[in-house]
């Protein structure tokens, strides 16, 4: 059985990964990667073969900017996408033209719904809707914005290290980075800081904060999060890891920024699923507070949501 796995960034990739880890051995695997991310390729690797698919759209891009693009990656999925008997597409706009690709090739197709969407569903799960052949929910509450949905429970990565006290606050804002939080948290007098700035630039943390961790990308992130007292974070799958695969107190902090992001109610129920605190205002006040509550908290336990998915597509297939 060949099962194709778009990776397409950020937690979208950490979707694969954890389904990756609980098919090892069970299955032939093909990840589908956005041009240019080898981040996202670095992670899948070690699990099978690597394709690269161009992404039509960042979360900044407005909506005309993509067609002529989403049109080069149909073409590039319709060459790529053969010899598989199931697609999992984990989210973005970056699955939807592998998707595309595998209704016309009669390939059965998973879809499955961020970790994050609460109150309306994202809009690649929504236009995937009607041609898949399973829709795969994270949270029981997402049955009220996607009735069809299957509950398989959250979907978080196996630890790859033992979880211990480094006594140093990890920020992270994801692949794209999150400036807004990194200015606030600069302002404040903390030592011991591991910061990962993605896309932004690195270079003024580093300049201004020595005594730091700064820098863009680390595919062996699992020992960062392994360590941290607190994990301070965007609203994305990054606090779900932390959380719930190496039991860390979380601090969400969504980006304001972002156009293709859950919103705020959104947030307000995952900081409540995880135990978490929410920074709805970016300052270098609430952000002290927040981390300083958070370090009296702990996360809690739920199903392997990832293994019940990885029986679905064995059978499936």
């Amino acid at each position: 059985m060949r099962v194709a796995i778009t990776a397409s960034g950020g937690g979208h990739t950490g979707y694969a990964v954890a389904i990756a880890q609980r098919l090892r051995g069970k299955v032939d695997m093909v990840f589908i990667v956005p041009e240019g991310d080898e981040w996202s390729a670095s992670k899948v690797e070690k699990f099978g073969e690597v394709v690269f698919v161009k992404k039509a759209r960042g979360p900044k891009d407005p909506l005309w900017k993509c067609v002529p693009l989403f049109l080069k990656a149909l073409y590039q999925s319709l060459r790529k996408v053969r010899d598989v008997d199931v697609l999992i597409a984990t989210g973005s706009n970056h699955c939807m033209p592998p998707a595309i690709t595998a209704k016309l090739k009669r390939i059965k197709l998973i879809a499955i719904e961020s970790s994050v969407r609460f109150i309306r569903p994202s809009q690649s799960i929504k236009l995937l809707e009607p041609i898949s052949d399973v829709i795969a929910l994270q949270w029981p509450e997402q049955k009220k914005i996607l009735p069809k949905g299957v509950v398989v429970g959250p979907l978080y990565e196996l630890p790859e290290y033992k979880p211990w006290n480094g006594d140093y606050v990890l920020v992270t804002g994801g692949t794209y980075g999150h400036k807004l939080l990194f200015d606030a948290v600069s302002e404040l007098e903390l030592e011991n800081v591991v910061l990962q700035t993605g896309r932004v630039d690195p270079e003024p943390y580093m300049k201004r904060h020595p005594e730091w961790t700064v820098f863009q990308f680390d595919p062996d992130f699992g020992k960062w999060l392994a360590g941290a007292c607190v994990v301070v974070s965007h609203l994305g799958k990054t606090v779900i890891d932390a959380a719930l695969t190496y039991h860390k107190p979380v601090v969400i902090v969504p980006n304001p920024e972002w156009r293709l992001t859950a919103g705020w109610e959104d947030a307000r129920v995952l900081a409540k699923k995880l135990n978490a605190v929410l920074v709805e205002e970016i300052t270098p006040k609430s952000l002290l507070e927040a981390i300083e509550e958070a370090k009296k908290l702990r996360p809690p336990t739920y199903p392997d949501g990832a293994e019940k998915l990885a029986r679905e597509i064995v059978e499936l297939g």
